[in-house]
């Protein structure tokens, strides 16, 4: 049986009101975009959301990762979407749009992208994450946590089928190179670099024993593709859970508290990350604080499992009073940051700001800095 691809595209593509939020108008246009796609058999199902300001296109298909005629459907969505945005003179209309040229995937040109093919269990349980107004190392903690802290996941200690641990494939985002330690031989080599989640991004994790693939997260640094600050990277992740892996569960309890992250307002200030269901995906206060949203599905013959009437059966993941306290957190965190103003460490190290608008006050002051 051919395998079963899960492939996550996201794009800010325009908001409503500053930075906040995708309008029904784009979101309505990227439903027909995919709905057009399934029928003509190019992906098998779809859902569509967005985190904050970032359109979410989730497509379950089984032309593998990477397939160009999935990355030119997520690219045409993204552009119409960019096109009706302008119309609209939504706010940072087609901003991950950085190139023009379609040259077989989107990787490299804005968007950011998450995928993983796989053999259908008989029974997979499937998880995406998106986040809004942050970096794509903004997953590191929670991987960390999931696939190699046995404080958090009970399975590492008492699921024979775990025992082997779990293999993290790490990518350094400013010399484009990648390394895979194991844990938990290499834990304290893993957490040396993914502690510094501004350059080492988990990027991908597999089950030691036999090599199953665990989880995918994009990679993209706006920053590093136009050469200055665009807007922050957003990233995407999506996640295997269940029968050998860490429970849904167990993926999920990271989230119960909030922690830091970089980027939020101007993306140049640490912000505490909020769990949120898809209602609550709005950033508002200072641009966010920045946001999570989460979908639990099935995967079923290719596809996610829908219902009698044919619709995906999608869970929110977060639209739940679980995560109240973490929410309560970040709003505390919040206050307590924005009381420091633009001081360190509230607003990002000065070497963290290089791609920030910090420069065009640099050049600006340039000449009048004399000798000390």
């Amino acid at each position: 049986m051919a395998k079963t691809t899960v492939s996550v595209i996201k794009a800010d593509v325009g908001s409503l009101v500053g930075h906040h939020t995708v309008p029904e108008p784009l979101l309505r246009i990227a439903r027909e975009e995919l709905r057009r796609a399934r029928e003509e058999g190019l992906i098998n199902s779809y859902y569509v959301f967005n985190a904050g300001d970032d359109l979410e296109l989730l497509m379950v298909h089984r032309r593998g990762e990477g397939n160009p005629e999935i990355h030119r459907l997520a690219w045409e969505t993204f552009r119409k979407a960019a096109e009706k945005s302008r119309s609209l003179k939504l706010y940072a209309a087609g901003q991950d749009i950085l190139k023009t040229a379609f040259s077989g995937n989107v990787k490299g040109m804005g968007p950011g992208v998450a995928e993983m093919e796989f053999e259908e269990r008989p029974s997979d349980p499937v998880m995406v994450f998106a986040m809004d107004k942050t970096e794509p190392g903004a997953f590191n903690y929670p991987l960390f946590r999931a696939f190699a802290d046995p404080f958090n996941t009970a399975g590492l200690i008492i699921d024979p089928a775990m025992a082997g641990g779990f293999k993290f494939e790490v990518f350094d985002l400013m010399e484009s190179k990648k390394i895979v330690l194991k844990c938990p031989e290499e834990m304290y080599e893993l957490l040396a670099l993914i502690g510094s989640p501004g350059r080492y991004v988990v990027s991908r994790i597999w089950r030691a024993s036999d090599d199953m693939v665990c989880a995918s997260t994009s990679t993209t640094k706006l920053s590093l593709i136009a050469g200055k600050y665009v807007g922050k990277d957003d990233p995407v992740c999506v996640v295997r859970a269940q029968h050998g892996l860490p429970a849904v569960g167990e993926i999920l309890a990271p989230f119960m508290h909030s922690y830091f992250v970089e980027g939020w307002m101007r993306g140049s200030h640490w912000g505490p990350l909020m769990p949120v269901g898809l209602k609550d995906s709005r950033c508002t206060v200072f641009d966010g604080p920045p946001r999570l949203v989460g979908l639990g599905f099935q995967v079923c013959e290719g596809a996610i499992a829908s219902d009698d009437s044919g619709d995906p059966m999608v869970v929110d993941l977060f639209e739940d009073v679980a995560f109240d306290l973490a929410r309560r957190e970040a709003m505390e965190y919040m206050a307590v940051l924005r009381r420091m103003g633009e001081f360190e460490p509230a607003r990002l190290a000065h070497d963290a700001m290089e791609y920030t608008t910090l420069p065009k006050v640099l050049e600006r002051l340039k000449d009048r800095f004399r000798p000390a």
